[in-house]
């Protein structure tokens, strides 16, 4: 059974940073897309960033990023701890939402392709 925990949410100032992790487990990680999506309330869910795990092996931390967060955000993996990460640095109100981290076989862009999700944690950042 494959099981994705987020944590590191919160609250912040804009222009602030928060870490977001996600414990993973019951998966072969090299076998494996792994990223971030965020949904607002009222707006569909969205990309944060994309990353194949064990892409570039033990620390990986290339990937690929949604427009809106591209040079703020950096997601990368820690394989020998199966978990993934999101540094979010210089963050805006618009990145106010809920965080999820998930998984399937390959990065595709829509959320609709990942078969695993988290239960999500919450980004909130005042102006």
């Amino acid at each position: 059974q494959v099981q994705l925990v987020e944590s590191g949410g919160g609250s912040v100032q804009a222009g602030g940073s928060l870490r977001l992790s996600c414990a993973a487990s019951g998966y072969t990680a090299s076998m494996y897309c792994m990223g971030w999506f965020r949904q607002a309330p009222g707006k569909e869910r969205e990309r944060v960033a994309t990353i194949y795990t064990g892409q570039t092996g033990i620390g990986n931390n290339s990937g690929h990023y949604g427009d809106s967060v591209k040079g703020r955000f950096t997601i990368s993996q820690h394989s020998a701890k199966n978990t993934l990460y999101l540094q979010m640095d210089a963050l805006k109100p618009e990145d106010t939402a809920m965080y999820y981290c998930a998984a399937g076989p390959v990065c595709y862009m829509t959320w609709h392709n990942y078969d695993y999700w988290g239960q999500g944690t919450q980004v909130t950042v005042s102006s």
